[in-house]
């Protein structure tokens, strides 16, 4: 599966870009703000808002900007409130697609997102559809540079993990994701640095997309759902050759 370990590696640059204009920041506002309003304020009391504040700290985003959406969420500060919405479908060649998003209004988003499916050759599935073949896990990120295989295994595989995969110039880490939390700080502990950590939908099989027209028909199904301000996350169980991915993202 690296061509899709490596679609992953590209949507971090990519959300390296995004953060600069501000828009992973809005993203995960909502995020905590969610995170908040549904388990309290309490950052070590609700697993959920520890795990969107790390990883809001990830990828840096201003400490009072996260406790403002901390406020927002619990009521301190006035703001919009939004509900959490998850849609499911198809690119081109049968790919599953399953969309996390945040909304202040779900019949807008549904029609938008549907619309998204369908100008791109895609088409919008029932609940339930597709969300079959993906699986919740945690992932963690780390430097290749600090971390041999060896040392790395052995510590993440005893902290709880599920595997270790090379990225390229990183390590992935998989976790249950209950364990994600446990399995970083333990990490940690032992003086691995930790680039970032994330709760993430792993596909359980995938369809290979092996010529560059049917990847980028798949790609701008994607890419066109990320750019949606509703949505927080897009999974998709193709894997895409690298030589073929890189050409499509060039």
């Amino acid at each position: 599966m690296s061509g899709h370990s490596k679609w992953h590696s590209i949507k971090h640059q990519k959300g390296a870009a995004d953060a600069a204009r501000g828009k992973v920041f809005a993203r995960l506002a909502r995020q905590i703000e969610v995170a908040a309003r549904t388990g309290g304020g309490d950052i070590e009391g609700n697993p959920t808002l520890r795990a969107m504040v790390q990883k809001a700290r990830d990828s840096s985003m201003p400490k009072d900007n996260i406790e403002r959406a901390i406020k927002r969420g619990t009521g301190e500060l006035e703001g919009v409130t939004y509900e959490e919405v998850n849609y499911e479908g198809y690119a081109p060649h049968g790919v599953a697609v399953y969309v996390e998003a945040l909304t202040d209004n779900r019949n807008r988003s549904g029609s938008e997102i549907k619309n998204i499916f369908t100008r791109n050759g895609g088409s919008l599935a029932e609940p339930g559809a597709v969300s079959w073949q993906f699986e919740r896990k945690g992932i963690i990120i780390l430097d290749k540079s600090g971390a041999s295989e060896d040392d790395l295994m052995l510590a993440a595989l005893d902290a709880g993990a599920d595997d270790i995969t090379d990225h390229g110039e990183s390590w992935q880490v998989t976790t249950p994701a209950a364990e994600q939390h446990a399995v970083r700080t333990a990490l940690e502990a032992a003086g691995f640095a930790v680039n970032s950590g994330d709760l993430t939908m792993l596909p359980t099989t995938t369809i290979e997309l092996d010529d560059i027209s049917t990847a980028k028909s798949v790609l701008r199904v994607i890419d066109a759902l990320e750019e949606h301000d509703d949505v927080q996350a897009v999974y998709a169980n193709f894997d895409i050759p690298d030589d073929i991915l890189a050409s499509a993202y060039a």
